[in-house]
């Protein structure tokens, strides 16, 4: 039968739920919409040298297999990832961050060697925007040793270090050329190391990680750039400063900290986008807990805990990453020998449900990030020297394998780059 001609009326509704559709696009579609013609580059930090020099605690990880830090271009139809080069480094930038007008890339060099001290090291690199291709700009000592996570204060003005193995924190001014200068504040945790065994471990768990000495693990500025907070794994403790930011200068709050069961080990933590909840996750407990955050006095107070895990799980497992969707819907948190990304619905109160667990396609999921349109999520698998892309359902939170795979050596940190094609 030959397909009949479409009336008037049929063809008004067509172009009028055409139109609806188009209007109701996301933000991040839009974007994708808008910036077809610019180039999407991905960044990905590696563990580039032995591990045996730059992690002496963890003596069973693989030799580092990355070579620097590496440069993709990315479809934003497919997220397919296409090679475009290396910038190769004798150290290991495992964390990455970028400033707002996408000019300048930092890194967290997590080694031990630096002078008399044996600190670690972060670099400052500018950006060609059309290619990605960086230039590095300098090299300042972190502070500490092992600089294992940095972030950008919201002013743009500092960048904000955690060193692992140093067990301390450090403020390192950005110049106006986007270079570093030295620290002007380095703070060192000190109090009573938890447990080996975490009060939350899952059953028959030998996860032993962190507790042999102070580790601070993340850092990273409140929304509004007046409070900083950061996790030490070894105290089972997550900090908030107040933030000078004339001076560039941590000032212990009141309280100075919040306590997290002993020998849980906070890892990460995400910010919901409504800036008043607040999601934690334990490297050691394997555990989520979500905290209503003050913004005006800078304090936490925990209200729920959930397993990372599905229900019945025994064994070992250590936690890695903790995102929470741009749209406030969902948590995904990355589970280290379960090999698992769990999935968490975000109530209306802020609590999670268990939603699914999804199969990283690897070994070691050490991190995973969100494209710019939230479409697609991308898992480094860290000792399966690969990069797994998954597509995201946001109706339902759930991932779905693309199929592709990215090969990368020990991949650490993700950070994407809305490039510039004129």
């Amino acid at each position: 039968m030959q397909p009949q001609p479409a009336s008037r009326r049929s063809f008004l509704k067509t172009s009028l739920a055409l139109a609806a559709s188009a209007s109701a696009l996301s933000h991040g579609e839009q974007l994708l919409a808008a910036d077809g013609d610019a180039p999407l580059i991905a960044y990905i930090g590696t563990f580039s040298s032995p591990l045996s020099d730059v992690l002496p605690t963890q003596v069973d990880l693989p030799p580092g297999n990355g070579r620097g830090i590496h440069i993709f271009r990315v479809d934003r139809q497919t997220g397919a990832m296409t090679p475009a080069g290396v910038h190769e480094l004798g150290t290991s930038p495992s964390c990455l961050a970028l400033n707002k007008a996408g000019t300048r890339l930092y890194s967290a060099n997590e080694t031990d060697r630096v002078g008399e001290t044996k600190e670690g090291t972060v670099s400052a690199f500018s950006i060609d925007r059309k290619t990605g291709q960086l230039t590095l700009l300098n090299t300042v000592r972190s502070g500490g040793a092992g600089p294992t996570y940095v972030s950008l204060h919201p002013s743009g003005r500092f960048l904000l270090v955690a060193n692992y193995f140093g067990g301390s924190v450090a403020v390192l001014p950005v110049q106006t050329d986007g270079r570093l200068g030295e620290p002007t504040d380095v703070q060192n945790d000190a109090g009573p190391i938890g447990p080996a065994r975490a009060k939350n471990a899952p059953p028959g768990s030998f996860a032993f990680s962190g507790h042999d000495r102070t580790h601070a693990h993340m850092i990273q500025a409140d929304p509004s750039g007046k409070f900083v907070l950061h996790v030490d794994l070894g105290l089972d403790r997550i900090y908030v400063w107040k933030f000078d930011d004339q001076n560039g200068k941590l000032v212990a709050n009141d309280p100075a900290w919040v306590e997290l069961p002993p020998g849980d080990g906070p890892r990460h933590f995400h910010f919901h986008p409504n800036g008043r909840w607040f999601y934690s996750i334990q490297e050691e407990g394997s555990t989520i807990v979500l905290f209503d955050y003050d913004a005006k006095a800078g304090r936490l107070t925990a209200r729920q805990t959930v397993s990372t895990l599905p229900t019945g799980f025994g064994g070992s497992n250590f936690c890695s990453e903790l995102l929470v969707s741009e749209d406030g819907k969902f948590v995904y948190a990355g589970n280290r020998l379960h090999d698992s990304i769990g999935i968490f619905a975000i109530g209306a109160d802020g609590t999670l449900t268990h939603v699914a667990d999804e199969w990283t396609r690897g070994n070691y999921p050490r991190s995973f990030t969100f494209d710019p349109t939230g479409r697609f999520l991308y898992c480094g698998n860290q000792r399966g020297d690969n990069v797994a892309v998954f597509a995201v359902d946001r109706a339902t939170g759930l991932l779905k394998f693309t199929g592709q795979y990215v090969p990368v050596g020990n991949p650490s940190h993700i950070v994407f780059l809305e490039g510039d094609s004129r």
